[in-house]
Formats: C-alpha cells, sequence, structure tokens
C-alpha cells in the first residue's frame, strides 16, 4: 500500500505561481511514475503531469505545457509541481497519483490517490 499527501494549494491571482508538493510513503516503487491530476467543479477528472522515478521522463498535457512543471525528490520520496502563470481555469483540486511503471495521462492506471489540494485562481 502507498500512501500519498498533497499540500501546497491554496488562493492566487490571476498570474501567479503556486507550488504543490506530494509526499508519498508506504511500499513505494521506483518503477512507479508519478503524476497529477486535476478535478475543477462538476467536471472529471483529468491528467495534468507526470514523472518516472526512475528515469524521470516527463509527460505534460497540452493545457499546462509551458507553464506547469513536474520534478521528483526520489531521496524524499516526494514529487513537485511547480506552477506559473496561472489562469481562473486551472482553479480545481489537484491530486497526486502512482501505481504504473508508464508515465501515461490514463487516470485508469492509477491505483493509488491522495485526497487533493485545492488551488484557486482569482481573476
Amino acid at each position: 500500500q502507498v500512501q500519498l499527501v498533497e499540500s501546497g494549494g491554496g488562493l492566487v491571482q490571476d498570474g501567479g505561481s503556486l507550488r504543490l508538493s506530494c509526499q508519498a510513503s508506504g511500499r513505494t516503487d521506483r518503477d512507479y511514475s508519478m503524476a497529477w491530476f486535476r478535478q475543477a467543479p462538476g467536471k472529471e477528472r483529468v491528467f495534468v503531469a507526470a514523472i518516472g522515478w526512475r528515469t524521470g521522463n516527463t509527460f505534460y498535457a497540452e493545457s499546462v505545457r509551458g507553464r506547469f512543471t513536474i520534478s521528483r525528490n526520489n531521496a524524499k520520496n516526494t514529487v513537485a509541481l511547480q506552477t506559473h502563470s496561472l489562469k481562473p481555469e486551472d482553479t480545481a483540486v489537484y491530486y497526486c497519483a502512482t501505481g504504473t511503471s508508464a508515465v501515461v495521462g490514463d487516470l485508469s492506471r492509477y491505483l493509488y490517490w491522495g485526497q487533493g489540494t485545492q488551488v484557486t485562481v482569482s481573476s
């Protein structure tokens, strides 16, 4: 079993930045990838970014490419999502996920999920 705890969400103005963090514990597997998804009110959960624990390979949704950066700290078992140039449409609950070796955006491939952290971007 793997436990994931997100932090770093908050309220920010249009054009601002936030750094989200995900702490992994339990039976973490270096062959797994780590990913961020988000879910806006009344909408489905969608992929944001993913990174391979071992390879460092990254994959981004087109909507955040160039604005968001995913990174990992293997020694601390943490994954970060640095966000820049935030827009009101980025408002959502952001979830950390793991449990697949593939660096993909298919949420059905991920076995473990955190509780989420709220990001609100005001216009």
